[in-house]
């Protein structure tokens, strides 16, 4: 049953029809003007106000700092070169990656390789967003060692499945890969629509998948030998679970900063998810001013909701927090990889922040683990500021939850970093090893376009001690730039 005085007050006329027949018509939607303080969970978790003002002062602790690497031995990845359409050879950016993995997360090993996955493109032109494969032997960690296999898909790839949504597409954003039963590679990113609101287009993110067929021609080369089953797996459907890219536009000169991408595969009792980056819907707790009423996006107690509630309602980001409503999101999949089941969100961010990204999830010593990066320039929280990086992280019996936060607050990693220093990091991202409490974090180095002889590349990787509900950096534990995996040995 939909609960109409939850919903946000600012719609389109379709949405508004939609909510009058959803919800039995004007009298239900009438209600919504005696809002009243209510705590509701919705059946999933939620990352709080309480625990996010704890992060100034936690973040000060040693065993969530992102390590400090030294800016002299950073290089860019050799083999991250493109010809552009003049037939110049450019060195590429290589910013958001993520490894081929098993279907328990661990990276896989394809023919005695390592295959990682990367948006990359030309330092001077921001929509030059495209996924390319990057791999190298299994074992070999230097970052010389990575050979560049070019772009996965052909500018005519997205023509030839007659996919009603993938025909528009503009760029490619993050993902996931596995390495299916039968040896295939299975790659899921999003596709990206232009933004041209005059041509009916907003920048629409859709969940996309496509095999990818690789072969080995000789001893030490792997080729992109095309892509099949390229096809659109979800949207964000009608709106009811996540925000789609027609809600995402409502606000006001678009301020809503409408997420739908960063699809994570994983596998649970024999059966197919994604987990990824998105928006609650009109089921799930919608934004709008009626989000400032809810106790379950504050925590704490009920002194510390309501004086917590007054600051915010007056506070310079109001508009902001009431607009902010991310999640981390789940559907199933078919075994062919088409939509099976919307689920309702794994956890949300409600009045906190409207980008939670990198959706990451794993099973370790039998508790299921989720991971996602944010910046402090979308959190609405006091004492973060815009340089404030950070993962959070959040523990469950069970792949749909509830999850609770690690180190109490949800704090896994902080990095703050001026933008322009040449080791700053982003779009961290724990992988798994085949045993140990260790994991290795992965990330990218230095902001897109920011240097003319530094580019955007493989960060140096790091160990994360991972025991319960309490997580820490290993100290001393810098790995070479791009390094996805660990010697047992060192694995305990």
């Amino acid at each position: 049953m939909l609960k109409i005085s939850r919903f946000v007050k600012q719609a389109t006329a379709v949405t508004f029809s939609a909510v009058l027949l959803a919800s039995g018509g004007a009298q239900a939607f009438a209600k919504e003007k005696n809002s009243q303080d209510y705590n509701e969970s919705y059946g999933f978790s939620h990352i709080t106000r309480f625990d996010m003002l704890k992060l100034p002062e936690q973040q000060k602790n040693e065993q969530f700092k992102v390590p400090q690497f030294d800016a002299s031995t950073i290089k860019n990845i050799p083999s991250a070169k493109k010809v552009d359409e003049w037939g110049n050879q450019i060195d590429m950016d290589v910013w958001d990656s993520w490894p081929l993995q098993n279907a328990d997360g661990t990276v896989a090993n394809y023919k005695g390789y390592h295959i990682a996955f990367a948006l990359a493109g030309d330092p001077k032109k921001g929509w030059d967003t495209f996924v390319y494969l990057f791999y190298k032997k299994a074992g070999d960690n230097s970052l010389d060692s990575w050979k560049n296999a070019g772009r996965v898909f052909k500018d005519s790839d997205k023509f030839v499945p007659n996919d009603s949504i993938l025909k528009d597409q503009a760029e490619e954003w993050s993902g996931s890969a596995t390495l299916t039963a039968d040896g295939k590679v299975r790659l899921f990113y999003t596709n990206r629509h232009p933004w041209a609101p005059e041509r009916g287009f907003y920048g629409k993110q859709t969940l996309t998948t496509a095999q990818v067929n690789v072969s080995q021609p000789d001893a030490n080369t792997l080729k992109i030998d095309g892509v099949e089953d390229f096809k659109s797996i979800f949207d964000g459907g009608d709106g009811r679970i996540y925000q789609n890219v027609k809600q995402g536009i409502v606000e006001p000169n678009f301020s809503d900063n409408h997420t739908f991408r960063d699809p994570h595969y994983v596998e649970d009792k024999g059966r197919k998810y994604l987990v990824f980056e998105a928006n609650t819907g009109m089921e799930t707790g919608y934004q709008g001013e009626q989000s400032f009423y809810n106790k379950a996006y504050y925590g704490g107690s009920k002194k510390f909701f309501q004086a917590e509630k007054a600051k915010l309602m007056q506070s310079p980001k109001k508009d902001a927090a009431r607009i902010a409503n991310g999640a981390l999101g789940i559907i199933e999949l078919n075994n062919d990889y088409t939509l099976k089941k919307v689920m309702k969100p794994l956890i949300a961010s409600n009045t906190v922040t409207d980008e939670i990204e990198r959706a990451n999830v794993f099973k370790l010593n039998g508790k299921w683990y989720l991971f996602t990066s944010t910046r402090g320039s979308k959190l609405i929280v006091d004492g973060i500021d815009k340089e404030d990086i950070y993962m959070l992280g959040y523990v469950a019996d069970s792949l749909t939850g509830p999850y609770k936060p690690l180190n109490g607050t949800g704090l896994v990693l902080h990095q703050d970093l001026n933008p322009y220093d040449i080791t700053w990091t982003y779009a961290h991202f724990a992988i798994p090893q085949t045993s140990g409490n260790n994991v290795v974090v992965a990330s990218y180095m230095t902001n897109r376009a920011y240097f003319e002889d530094h580019h955007s590349t493989f960060a140096p990787s790091f160990l994360l001690n991972i025991k319960g509900s309490k997580t820490s950096v290993v100290k001393n534990s810098i790995l070479a730039q791009g390094q996805l995996t660990i010697d047992l040995k060192i694995n305990k």
